[in-house]
């Protein structure tokens, strides 16, 4: 037996390739690239740690190329649902005994596997499975995801570190143990790094985990999977389960083992999860732990001191790296009139320096959106801007998807505050501008905070210190990750934690203790050393 205590160390960052030419890393990522453009695979589920095929197949395509099959997987049905969640309940007991150190130890052998010898092999899959350029692939997985279960062993640590005072009468203490039953993770297209931490983050603290991974990221998901695998995560701890939602969920949310759900995804779908969970809540063993990061309307918000050519980067950037498709993504703006003159044009400059198309020719930063439906939504939002007299297109406005479902990047100048791309969240590459009278400071960071539902991100450029503190009191509540001078995007984990309130979700901040402090049920233990052998109290005594 072990008895050491041990403390993990804060970890650094995983350091980001550059990909410049001729360098190494460029040669290994095109030949990665090119090996996995010339096959197609299978894709089972995975149970217990076993390949299950059900028959039931789909496909999975290069959104910019989308007449190219790269894997083609089998969807759950309700008996393997049910076969899923057995697995992980026979496989509970023994990983929720295990000493969390082992647990850790496993989640720092994944990342050191991401980080070395699968890196190119996971960030090719990002690339044509969710139409990555290289950059955006090496920020989200290998990178962040390797940071996600770096920091995770190292918050694990703080959290079981942390105990109560004891006296010297009694002996007080904690235990952080996991979950009663199984938790549900479901994961978005847009970062396979997300998916890795949904699945992942309550693995470390001892939980058992059905994975549902979003059907346009199922290449690089399946990936990972094997990477648990390889790294000795025992069978049953994480199932892999690709398949349509409602057939998993209604297993899921109906079995009296569930204890938790994590999730990120549509703001809708939450909604609809806590009135299920709401409604079945007498047939749980416990109240389920709700975790979620749902939607995004995220605002660049400038004052007339800003610096314009800062402006311009924050919002070409903002909105249209990796196409809009971010939960942090900027989506509207508000600019000041003295400076709406110089700004335009200036993005205009920047905008016609990006290049939009295939994966593979690294010249490109922009790419194609997920699928047809997401294509179809931002064109009908491009469109209504074209026939309102509420708003123009000032920047781009075109799309195509004949061959890849390709958006160019859009900017909408909206003359009424409340034109619907002000207020509805897209998750595209179009990005709308309100212009404020400059002495409307403080009414129009009123406006900003009260127009969205949601509360995600936001960013304030301002180099006057009086106008920024207003900002900041102004827009408290209108997001969970406030940037002052600085794009409200690219949130790194163990420097920004993740996550907003309002219609944006639960706020549990990814890349913290504080979502890891969700996925145990804390238990207060105290010792007496002296017990009591009589009932009377001195205030009992007479007098």
């Amino acid at each position: 037996m072990n008895n050491s205590i041990f403390k993990f160390e804060r970890p650094q960052n995983e350091p980001i390739y550059a990909y410049l030419p001729e360098s190494e890393e460029r040669k290994k990522l095109k030949e990665e690239l090119k090996r996995q453009s010339s096959e197609t695979i299978e894709i089972p589920l995975i149970i217990g740690g076993k390949e299950v095929k059900t028959g039931n197949l789909g496909k999975v395509v290069m959104p910019h190329n989308h007449n190219h099959v790269l894997a083609t997987y089998h969807k759950a049905t309700k008996e393997t649902v049910e076969m899923a969640v057995n697995a992980a309940l026979k496989a509970k007991q023994a990983w929720a005994n295990l000493p969390w150190t082992e647990r850790a130890a496993v989640s720092l052998k994944i990342a050191e596997l991401i980080s070395k010898k699968y890196r190119y092999l996971l960030s090719a899959a990002t690339m044509l499975g969710q139409s990555k350029n290289p950059f955006q692939a090496e920020i989200d997985c290998p990178c962040e995801a390797v940071d996600f279960l770096r920091f995770n062993a190292y918050f694990a640590s703080m959290i079981y570190k942390n105990q109560p005072k004891s006296e010297n009468s009694h002996f007080d203490r904690q235990e952080y143990r996991p979950l009663e039953g199984f938790v549900y993770a479901i994961t978005p297209f847009n970062f396979t790094a997300i998916a890795c931490n949904l699945a992942m983050s309550p693995v470390i603290m001892g939980n058992v985990t059905i994975w549902k991974p979003a059907t346009t990221a199922i290449l690089s998901n399946y990936y990972l999977m094997q990477v648990y695998k390889e790294a000795g995560l025992p069978d049953g701890v994480i199932n892999f389960i690709p398949g349509q939602g409602s057939v998993i969920s209604d297993v899921v949310f109906n079995h009296k083992e569930f204890a938790g759900v994590h999730f990120t995804g549509s703001t809708s779908t939450f909604d609809n999860f806590w009135k299920i969970i709401g409604n079945n809540i007498s047939k749980y063993n416990t109240y389920p732990k709700i975790v979620g990061e749902t939607g995004g309307k995220d605002f660049i918000f400038v004052h007339k001191s800003a610096n314009v050519t800062e402006v311009a980067a924050a919002i070409v950037r903002g909105a249209f790296e990796y196409q809009g498709q971010k939960c942090s993504a900027a989506s509207r703006g508000y600019v000041p009139k003295s400076m709406w003159e110089e700004l335009l044009p200036t993005m205009k400059k920047m905008t016609s320096q990006i290049k939009v198309g295939d994966v593979c020719d690294f010249r490109n930063l922009m790419n194609a959106v997920i699928d047809e439906k997401s294509f179809d939504t931002i064109m009908s939002y491009i469109a209504k801007a074209k026939e309102s007299e509420d708003a123009e297109i000032v920047i781009g406005g075109e799309g195509d998807k004949t061959k890849g479902y390709f958006v160019q990047p859009t900017v909408i100048l909206a003359h009424n505050a409340h034109f619907a791309s002000m207020e509805e969240e897209i998750f595209g590459p179009v990005f709308t501008i309100y212009v404020y009278d400059d002495d409307k400071y403080e009414e129009t960071l009123d406006l900003c905070n009260q127009t969205s539902p949601y509360a995600l991100t936001g960013a304030l450029f301002a180099t006057n210190r009086y106008a920024i503190k207003t900002g900041e009191e102004k827009l408290k509540y209108a997001c969970g990750n406030f940037y002052i001078n600085d794009k409200p995007t690219g949130a790194v984990v163990g420097q920004q934690p993740f996550g907003g309130a309002r219609r944006s979700g639960t706020n549990d901040k990814a890349g913290f203790h504080t979502n890891l402090m969700r996925w145990v049920s804390p238990q207060a233990i105290k010792e007496t050393y002296n017990p009591a052998t009589q009932i009377v109290y001195p205030y009992m005594i007479e007098e």
